[in-house]
């Protein structure tokens, strides 16, 4: 059968505008046309407050600033409780990887954790986007090229938090440790920090995490008499160590505890009338500028409560994620993460932020005082910012990295 000039015309128009079409997918190459994020985080147990469906809520805030969408195709998000066990975040991230489709696993709070959902990450050739875990190997050792280390490691929050605490007399201290890989980083950073500005760890207890009786070890930390007992741990563990550490006296003798890693989540459970006066290492602050408090109004009427630095880094790296994918057209891991090293972070969570060769994101910290009830005037008013320090002092400079990524 002919066809008419007619006819034919038609059919041309329409394979010339399925052609553009086409070019235009192949422009943006997006593997099975999702963009799919998997949420592996502590969703019942002891780091639930400072993570967990807050994190959840923050990649949420993300998504709903692109319109739930990047480069036309929708954005996905599934989620999980790895239950702080390193076998259950392997088996949930396989699955993702192998039956769901998953882009990228994210969150990880807890860095075994992390560490074993980073390598299945590189062996499937998905990205890891760890938020929520804090060992120097994670970014160090242990680096991978689909990987990116966010919010913070313990090297920072030993160097911030331990310093300048040595000058104001604090001259020896006592660890009580977490006894998994993060709290041995936090009591090993902290150790070298406190001992190159003029101090001595005079002694360390470590705990199987996690726990919930500490008597033994507070008592051990009292006796020593150091200046400062160090609660290398975090979440509910730390609240409970600070708590029980009050009823056994410590800091009645004139003894300091200091948090290794606390939140403003720690904060609220413990009350002011016990955290303050406490001062420690922060990366974000909910009322710090005006970008803070715009991200902290919209996690607040999702979770009825303000966003710790965590979920607030957690939507942060999302946010990044996406952008990249956007200035990548695509969300190959290689070129996602070529472009994030390309750009300057600043935004609700980060100041002078950039993603280094390492895969960690080097930005502004913040030692910060935990004010008294009478110096707090509203809800969430916790915080005074003592002082502000680069990414470039707080982070382990490049040169000394151990990552078989960074150039020497």
């Amino acid at each position: 059968m002919q066809l008419s000039y007619t006819s034919a015309a038609l059919l041309g128009a329409i394979s010339l505008l399925c052609g553009s079409a086409m070019a235009q997918a192949g422009d943006a190459r997006i593997s099975d046309g999702v963009v799919k994020i998997g949420v592996l985080t502590d969703i019942n147990g002891p780091f639930m407050d400072n993570v967990g469906k807050g994190s959840i809520a923050a990649t949420e805030i993300a998504m709903e600033e692109f319109g739930g969408k990047v480069l036309g195709v929708p954005i996905e998000i599934v989620t999980a409780d790895h239950q702080n066990k390193a076998d259950i975040a392997s088996t949930r991230t396989r699955e993702w990887f192998d039956r769901d489709k998953v882009d990228a696993v994210t969150e990880l709070g807890n860095s075994a954790v992390a560490l074993a959902a980073m390598k299945l990450a590189q062996e499937k050739d998905r990205m890891s986007i760890v938020t929520g875990a804090g060992a120097v190997r994670i970014s160090n050792e242990d680096c991978t090229p689909n990987n990116v280390h966010w919010v913070y490691d313990s090297y920072a929050l030993a160097n911030v938090g331990t310093k300048s605490l040595v000058k104001r007399g604090m001259k020896t201290w006592y660890y009580v440790t977490a006894d998994y890989a993060f709290g041995h980083s936090l009591e090993n950073d902290g150790k070298k920090f406190i001992e190159s500005a003029g101090g001595q760890v005079v002694g360390s207890s470590r705990y199987p995490f996690p726990g919930n009786d500490f008597a033994s070890y507070i008592i051990k930390a009292k006796d020593s008499k150091a200046n400062a007992v160090a609660i290398a741990t975090a979440g509910l563990d730390l609240q409970n160590a600070i708590k029980q550490g009050r009823e056994f006296g410590l800091g009645a003798g004139g003894q300091t505890s200091v948090a290794m890693l606390m939140s403003l989540m720690d904060v609220h459970g413990l009350g002011l009338k016990n955290a303050g006066g406490m001062m420690f290492a922060e990366t974000f602050y909910w009322d710090r500028d005006d970008a803070s408090r715009a991200f902290a109004d919209k996690f607040f009427k999702k979770m009825k409560r303000m966003p710790t630095a965590l979920q607030a880094g957690q939507y942060s790296a999302i946010r990044t994620y996406l952008k990249a994918i956007e200035q990548a057209k695509t969300d190959n891991v290689t070129e996602v993460i070529k472009a994030m090293k390309s750009m300057e972070i600043n935004d609700a969570f980060a100041k002078n932020g950039k993603l280094r060769d390492d895969g960690k994101m080097v930005h502004d910290m913040y030692l910060v005082q935990v004010k008294t009830p009478a110096e707090s005037k509203k809800a969430w008013d916790y915080y005074n910012i003592v002082e502000t320090i680069s990414g470039q002092d707080a982070f382990e400079p490049l040169s000394a990295s151990k990552c078989a990524l960074v150039k020497k």
